[in-house]
């Protein structure tokens, strides 16, 4: 998501005369998009912070001019006045429902109007207020559908820094993909801190699922792909289910996060569901799209957790069977209740040795799974070129990167790939002779 919000902080300041830079270096205004989903994303804030400051102190000193330094995402939204007391050179903080003010912010801080701080949630969706047009666009994008969770998952600081539940109408989805498309997007990938529980105002009034939200975007002309991140289990709902069966773009790919397979750790992250409804969930997922490619999310040594507790999450993940999915160990987030049980948290060598753990049973699953597709041909959309001459890359319906040799001139077409051996993070093979499709 803070992919998509930086695209489109882009497009607010295209007509006020910016434009992206490879390198901060030199530049006249560096933004610093952050999350604050870890403890070393907000530590790693103070340090580009750092690194910022001495790139404008050399600007200034080589009289090239200023450069403007912001900082937006969840830890502003979070930690704003500590930001503002600790790097008193920071210009302008703003959380993530307030980057659509930008142009004012800007202004104000041109004027010299001193530090300037905004981290309210604004009554009016910042949709409403971005530009039609974006300044561009790419074969594969993200479009935000959904922002914000009700959940309050005791480890997570989302809703306290992206606010409640809040989803755009379908009208307003529809009109971006339609630009997209039209500059040359063929693959998308709808975004939501809690993407299944959209429910978005439809054209003729009634509330639209995203089950039906998916089946609008695929009736568009031009669209190749659709994907879908990131979900709960809670709102896995049947006729969602069912989409993944009767929708050809949308892709055999789900991440669907777990975080733990011992039900006492479930309750203890308030994610209100078992480690058996999980399973049952993907049992029915399976049902309906029998190849259909699963990825999640783990933590480990949350407070409290016993190593018949974490064997659980392992008895998990041999369960279902992984072609991706990503580890972490706990690390308590300021505000939230998890934080406050700090007399049952885990050693750091514990929880070392159990990610450790996860980590090779995970990759070695992976691995697994991309090794399954040696000799088989799959569809691959080629996107960019590689770092070996004549070198393509793509992406298969399951997430994996796809090495390939072809002519440049191919990228932005679905190939058929015959692979010819799989890796831990990635395919290789070769072009079916012949066989070049203009689409999905």
């Amino acid at each position: 998501m803070n992919v998509y919000d930086s695209a489109r902080m882009a497009d607010i300041l295209s007509p006020l005369g910016y434009s992206m830079t490879a390198e901060p270096e030199g530049a006249d205004m560096a933004i610093l998009n952050t999350c604050h989903i870890r403890e070393k994303a907000s530590e790693k804030t103070f340090s580009e912070l750092g690194r910022l400051r001495n790139m404008r102190k050399s600007k200034q000193a080589s009289d090239e001019g200023d450069m403007i330094i912001a900082v937006a995402g969840c830890v502003a939204q979070a930690e704003g006045k500590e930001i503002m007391k600790r790097a008193p050179y920071v210009d302008m903080v703003f959380g993530p429902q307030s980057y659509h003010k930008l142009p004012e912010m800007l202004a104000e801080a041109t004027r010299g109007a001193g530090q300037i701080l905004d981290t309210d949630f604004p009554v009016e969706p910042k949709f409403d207020s971005l530009p039609d047009e974006a300044i561009d666009t790419n074969l594969s994008a993200f479009l935000t559908v959904q922002e914000g969770c009700d959940k309050f998952c005791a480890f997570c600081v989302v809703p306290y820094t992206r606010g409640a539940e809040f989803s755009r109408s379908v009208d307003s989805i529809l009109s971006e993909a339609k630009r997209m498309i039209a500059g040359g997007t063929r693959e998308i990938t709808l975004l939501g801190q809690n993407v299944n529980a959209y429910h978005g105002e439809g054209p003729d009034g009634r509330t639209y699922s995203l089950a039906e939200l998916i089946q609008e975007l695929a009736a568009l002309d031009g669209l190749w792909r659709l994907r879908y991140t990131t979900s709960h289990p809670l709102e896995m709902t049947e006729d969602l289910c069912r989409v993944h069966r009767d929708v050809d773009i949308l892709m055999p790919y789900l991440h669907l996060p777990v975080q733990a397979g011992s039900d006492r750790i479930l309750e203890a992250m308030n994610r209100r569901h078992t480690a058996d409804e999980y399973r049952r969930i993907i049992d029915k997922l399976r049902g309906y799209r029998p190849d259909l490619a699963l990825s999640g999310d783990f933590i480990v040594g949350f407070p409290g957790e016993t190593d018949a507790e974490f064997e659980d999450t392992m008895q998990l993940v041999r369960d279902v069977s992984y072609a991706q999915a990503y580890s972490f160990k706990y690390s308590p987030r300021p505000g939230t209740p998890a934080a406050a049980l700090e007399g049952q948290m885990i050693e750091e060598k514990i929880k070392s040795e159990r990610l450790a753990a996860l980590q090779a049973l995970l990759n070695e699953q992976q691995l697994a799974f991309n090794k399954s597709f040696e000799g088989r041909e799959v569809p691959v959309l080629l996107e960019r070129e590689g770092k070996r001459e004549g070198q393509l890359i793509g992406r298969s319906p399951y997430m994996q990167s796809v090495f390939v040799q072809s002519p440049t001139h191919r990228i932005g077409r679905t190939a058929t790939v015959i692979v010819e051996e799989g890796n831990a993070n990635s395919l290789r093979g070769k072009l079916k002779p012949g066989d070049i499709a203009s689409a999905a």
